[in-house]
C-alpha cells in the first residue's frame, strides 16, 4: 500500500469520510445521546496490509490511516517501530518533512516566543529518555456490548515504546510563561480535508505540561519516528491516553484561558468522577469530562483465544497489565469463573509508564472448552471492574477473559 493511494481518493469520498466521522463524533460527545439498544456495531475481519515504514499490520481505516499492531508483537517489552500501531483522525498530512527547513514554533502567552529546528532541540536542551506505553483510548472498542461507534480496534491500539526527547517544561522555560497561564495546546501538521473539519488540537493543564515527564520526542526506540507514528517530533504524556500524544507536532501555544477547541470541549469525554468512564445505555451521565489518565488494564498474549492445548500438560499463559503511572503490584488469575484468584509472576518492571508482563504456568484437568480470567491490581490499590460500558468506548478494562479448547 502506497501513500499516494490515498491521495487519490475521490472528493465524494473524502465528503462520505467526513460525514461518517462527524454523525460518529455527534453520538460519541454528546451528553445525552438516545442509546440505540438493538443495534451492535459491525466487527470487521482482520484485514492485514502494509504502508510506508511498516511490516503487515490490521487496517482499521484507510481514510485516515489507522493501524493495528497484530497481537504476537506484544510478546516483546517494546513493540518495534514498524509494527507499531498507527492512529489520526485527519487525512491531510504530509508524506515528506524537511528536517533542515523543520522549526517547532512555541509562542502565546510567553516572553520569548521560539522556533526551534531538531538540530535545536539536540544541541541546547538536555536530552532525556523514557519507557512508556502509548494505548489509544479507544483500545478494545470491539469488546464493548452493546457496541458503540468508532474505530473497532481489538487490543492492538497500543504499543510500549523508549522515548527520547527534551522535557516540554525546558522548552516553555526558555520560552518564558507570562503570569497567568493556564493552558498549553498541541498542534500537529495533518490538518482537516475540509474546512469545517476542527484541527486536532489537544490542551494540558500548565501544571501538567511542567511537570518534568511530559516531553516532546525526536527518538522512538533509539531510532528516528517512523512517519506515521508522528515525525519528526512527538509529543509524549505518559500515563495519559494516546489523544494527548499529538504527533508531527510543529506548535506549541500557552493560554492564559482554557482552550475551546472541539477535540476538547466535545469529543474525548468520559462520564465526571469515575475512574473507568462507566455508564449503561439506560442510564447515561448528564456531566462529562476529558479523558486523561490510562485505566488500570490486563491482557492475555500467549496463547490467542481459541487456542488448542492438550489435557494433563502444562502450558505458559503470559500476558501485559499497564494503567497511568502509580505500578502494577499484582495480576491475579482464575481458572474457575472467578471464585478463586491465584496471583502470577511478574517481570521485572521496566518503568513506572511501561506495560509489566506476568507469567503463569497452567495445567488443564478437564477437557472441552476452559475459560480463564485475569485482573490487575495497582500500587493504588485500584482493580478493574467485572463490567465497564461507555457511550463513546473508551478506557475499556473490565476482567478479561481467555477461551482454550483442551483436548484428551
Amino acid at each position: 500500500m502506497k501513500m499516494n493511494h490515498f491521495r487519490m481518493m475521490t472528493t465524494c469520498r473524502r465528503l462520505s469520510t467526513l460525514v461518517s466521522l462527524i454523525t460518529i463524533l455527534l453520538f460519541a460527545c454528546s451528553p445525552n445521546p438516545r442509546p440505540e439498544k438493538e443495534f451492535d456495531f459491525f466487527k470487521p475481519e482482520d484485514k492485514l496490509v502494509t504502508a510506508p515504514g511498516k511490516r503487515e499490520m490490521i487496517l482499521r481505516t484507510e481514510r485516515p490511516l489507522n493501524l493495528e499492531t497484530p497481537q504476537k508483537y506484544f510478546l516483546e517489552d517494546f513493540t518495534p517501530n514498524d509494527v507499531f500501531f498507527v492512529r489520526w483522525h485527519l487525512s491531510e498530512m504530509p508524506q515528506r518533512v524537511n528536517p533542515d527547513t523543520f522549526k517547532l514554533r512555541i509562542y502565546g502567552h510567553v516572553q520569548r516566543p521560539l522556533a526551534l529546528s531538531i538540530a535545536d532541540l539536540k544541541s541546547r536542551f538536555n536530552a532525556v529518555t523514557l519507557p512508556a506505553l502509548a494505548v489509544c483510548a479507544g483500545n478494545a472498542r470491539q469488546q464493548f456490548n452493546p457496541g458503540v461507534a468508532g474505530v473497532q480496534w481489538k487490543n492492538g491500539a497500543m504499543g510500549n515504546a523508549n522515548w527520547t526527547g527534551v522535557r516540554l517544561r525546558d522548552l516553555l522555560a526558555a520560552a518564558g510563561i507570562k503570569d497567568g497561564a493556564l493552558e498549553v495546546a498541541f498542534n500537529g501538521m495533518d490538518e482537516p480535508p475540509l474546512s469545517q473539519t476542527p484541527d486536532f488540537i489537544k490542551t494540558l493543564p500548565l501544571e501538567k505540561a511542567m511537570d518534568g515527564e511530559v516531553m516532546v520526542a525526536y527518538a522512538m526506540n533509539h531510532d528516528t519516528i517512523p512517519i506515521l507514528n508522528g515525525y519528526p517530533l512527538k509529543l509524549v504524556v505518559p500515563g495519559w491516553y494516546a489523544t494527548y500524544w499529538i504527533g508531527m507536532l510543529h506548535e506549541i501555544k500557552v493560554y492564559k484561558d482554557t482552550f475551546p477547541g472541539f477535540w476538547m470541549k466535545k469529543a474525548y469525554q468520559v462520564p465526571i468522577g469515575i475512574s473507568n468512564g462507566n455508564e449503561t445505555p439506560d442510564i447515561l451521565a448528564k456531566k462529562t469530562t476529558p479523558i486523561r489518565r490510562i485505566a488500570i488494564r490486563s491482557i492475555f498474549v500467549q496463547p490467542e483465544s481459541g487456542s488448542s492445548i492438550q489435557k494433563g500438560r502444562a502450558v505458559e499463559i503470559q500476558g501485559l497489565a499497564f494503567e497511568g503511572g502509580s505500578g502494577i503490584a499484582k495480576v491475579e488469575l482464575s481458572t474457575d469463573s472467578g471464585k478463586t484468584w491465584t496471583t502470577t509472576r511478574l517481570d521485572t518492571e521496566l518503568g513506572k509508564f511501561a506495560w509489566r508482563r506476568w507469567h503463569y504456568t497452567w495445567t488443564p484437568t478437564s477437557t472441552g472448552m476452559q475459560y480463564l480470567m485475569v485482573k490487575a491490581i495497582s500500587n493504588q490499590g485500584e482493580t478493574q471492574p467485572w463490567k465497564q460500558w461507555n457511550r463513546s468506548g473508551y478506557m475499556k478494562n473490565e476482567i478479561e477473559q481467555l477461551s482454550l479448547f483442551v483436548s484428551e
